[in-house]
Order: structure tokens, then sequence, then C-alpha cells
């Protein structure tokens, strides 16, 4: 962990900053479904703007997580059999958010600040990003609770169903 980062205590033990960075997307593209929602039930622009600002923020954070995690899963202490199982179905999931948020995104910003024509097909595309998010950070969870993957207990410790 970088030197600057030993003054907050919380943080001395993380393996990379990839912890530091996931909370943003998994709250702002969450957040951006129920305002959307509501910007195509009350129509409503600002809401309309508003989720817009939530969506573009999370894919920006999804990439920064995203590269985070990358670039510092092979670093993290855990079993190849957990790196086999739970490891690699987080990364592809993740890259799968990382894709629909921003094609997503992108089609919001070309009709914005959200499509007129195919709404319903623009909001099941965000329910479903935010399933497969779900599902995503729940084997970040897993890694990091099951199997310590935030290193605070002795290494490493194999998977098991």
């Amino acid at each position: 962990m970088p030197q600057g980062f030993a003054q907050f205590r919380g943080a001395e033990s993380l393996q990379n900053i990839h912890p530091l960075i996931v909370h943003y997307p998994i709250a702002f593209l969450t957040a951006s479904v129920p305002i959307y929602l509501l910007a195509w039930i009350l129509r409503r622009e600002l809401l309309e703007s508003f989720g817009l600002w939530l969506l573009g923020l999370g894919t920006l954070s999804a990439a920064v997580a995203a590269y985070t995690g990358w670039s510092g899963s092979e670093g993290v202490m855990i079993a190849p059999s957990v790196r086999e199982h739970v490891l690699e179905y987080h990364k592809w999931l993740m890259l799968a958010v990382l894709g629909l948020s921003t094609s997503l995104t992108g089609w919001a910003l070309m009709a914005r600040p959200m499509p007129r024509r195919g709404r319903a097909v623009f909001i099941i595309g965000l329910i479903l990003m935010t399933l497969v998010l779900a599902k995503g950070a729940d084997y970040g969870g897993w890694m990091v609770f099951g199997y310590n993957a935030g290193g605070s207990l002795p290494q490493p410790i194999e998977f098991s169903q």
C-alpha cells in the first residue's frame, strides 16, 4: 500500500486500492435505476438529467474499479482454487457491468438525457446491469469475507463450496 495510506488504519493491510474504489460504481450505478424509473413515471427532465449524471459517474468509477481490480488481481493473496472458482467469475461479471454501463451511458448521451425511443429497453438494460453488478459484487464480498482476500488472516484459505 502507498506510504500516504499509513495514516488510514483501515487501509494499512490492503493489498491494493481496489477495495477503496469499488463502492462508488455500486452506489452510482444502482442509484441511477430508481432515478431513471422515477423520471420515466413522473416525466421530469431534471430527474432524467440526474439519472444521466449518476449513470455517467457510475461508468467512470466502474472503469477505475475494473482497472484497479485487474491490475491488482495477481497480487491478491488467495488460494489458486479461490482464484479459479471465485475471482474469475467476479472479474468477468464486473467487466460485463462495465460494458453494459458504457453502452447505456453512450445511448443516454446520444439521446440526452434519456432515450425517448426504446425507453423500456433502456430501463430493462439498467435493471439487467444492476443484477449483474449485484452478482459480481457478491463474488467480491465472498472473496473478502469468505476467503480473506483482504489479507487480515493467515493465507491462503482454500476454496470450499
